[in-house]
């Protein structure tokens, strides 16, 4: 994730903000520009201040104005009322309930990073009205079957299907996550994790299921015509087997190709977000690595840009080996619970490879 600098005072910036803390401008993210700006209030609308601001006139999001779930803008040209990442939500929890205020903004908050970062990858990114056939959706709802937190099953069944990825928003809910987490065995679980490994999913219908890396996909990952419901039938029932880590990021990963690529297509957005806010940070490592590697490591190495995926992996090793014993020294778990084996790293290569000629970046 990039930080941003504050056109009126140059102060630093985070993507969520929506106030600066130095001069109180109002943020707001620009998603025509890629950016956050700080805006000053006009007789046409709000402008944005700064060399990067551009001449443009915005309105805030509807869900900016009216709910404080988002800090995105519209161009004031726009006749849509909701920005470019809340104009995908299908279905949003019904807002009288006061705590599912409170979920829906935590909710919108993750998902408009993912947007984000999709956008940045250069990936396509269109709602169901803009393009009916393929477009991308969410629905986000509310369990009807508690209480959730106390192993009550949740009515709600997260997943994606035919563009439409589907949320709990009880996963907004800390310790009901966290139950979820532990009933279910998994080392990670977050609300973002949730979003992009569904994505993952999208994108594969999108870019792999009639194009030309479907064997390559295969001989990766798999032949995702395996029976779904088997597979997954068979891993809940006998779980993954006992050589998982040797072959796939995760152990749900091992349950049927289609899941390997979402949980590999999850972990690359989250190897690329977390690069960058180092690389942003002016986090430097020094690993042992190949000279060639060794000569990306400066100040020109951007992981958003990066053709090479040596590259990102040799960065991404040692960050994630600094990260976990950063952790420990909070007396806190792994930050990053998860060993990439080689057949893993190789398809993480795939994914990067895909988005990158999707991109027309190379790849």
């Amino acid at each position: 994730m990039k930080l941003f600098t504050c056109g009126s005072c140059g102060q630093t910036l985070y993507f969520h903000n929506v106030r600066c803390v130095r001069c109180a401008s109002r943020l707001g993210f620009a998603p025509d520009r890629l950016t956050l700006l700080a805006f000053e209030q006009t007789e046409d609308g709000w402008r944005g201040l700064g060399p990067l601001a551009g001449s443009g006139v915005y309105r805030m999001c509807a869900n900016y104005a009216d709910h404080g779930a988002c800090n995105w803008m519209v161009p004031a040209a726009d006749e849509q009322a909701l920005c470019a990442a809340c104009r995908l939500n299908r279905t949003i929890p019904d807002l009288s309930v006061p705590h599912n205020v409170i979920l829906w903004r935590r909710l919108q908050t993750e998902k408009n990073r993912l947007v984000y970062g999709l956008m940045r990858l250069g990936l396509p990114v269109a709602s169901r009205a803009e393009a009916p056939e393929n477009g991308l959706a969410f629905d986000f709802l509310a369990n009807t079957n508690p209480p959730f937190r106390e192993g009550g099953a949740s009515s709600v069944v997260i997943g994606h299907a035919d563009g439409v990825i589907t949320l709990d928003i009880a996963e907004a809910d800390d310790a009901a996550r966290e139950h979820m987490r532990q009933q279910m065995a998994e080392p990670y679980r977050t609300i973002l994790g949730h979003f992009r490994h569904e994505s993952g999913h999208y994108y594969w219908d999108r870019l792999v299921r009639d194009a030309a890396w479907l064997d390559r996909f295969r001989e990766l990952f798999g032949d995702e015509r395996e029976s779904y419901a088997d597979a997954l039938s068979r891993h809940y029932s006998e779980g993954p087997p006992a050589a998982w880590p040797e072959r796939f990021v995760s152990a749900y990963a091992s349950s049927h190709p289609w899941e390997d690529w979402a949980e590999s297509w999850a972990h690359y957005l989250h190897m690329v977000d977390t690069l960058e806010t180092s690389w942003q940070l002016g986090l430097r490592l020094s690993p042992r690595v190949e000279e060639k590697a060794q000569a990306a490591m400066d100040d020109t190495f951007d992981p958003v840009a990066a053709d090479d995926f040596q590259a990102l992996i040799d960065h991404w090793l040692p960050l994630t080996a600094a990260l976990n014993s950063l952790n420990h020294s909070m007396g806190q778990g792994d930050a990053y619970p998860f060993v990439l084996a080689p057949p893993a790293i190789a398809k993480l290569g795939l994914v990067h490879h895909i988005v990158r000629k999707q991109a027309g970046r190379g790849g």
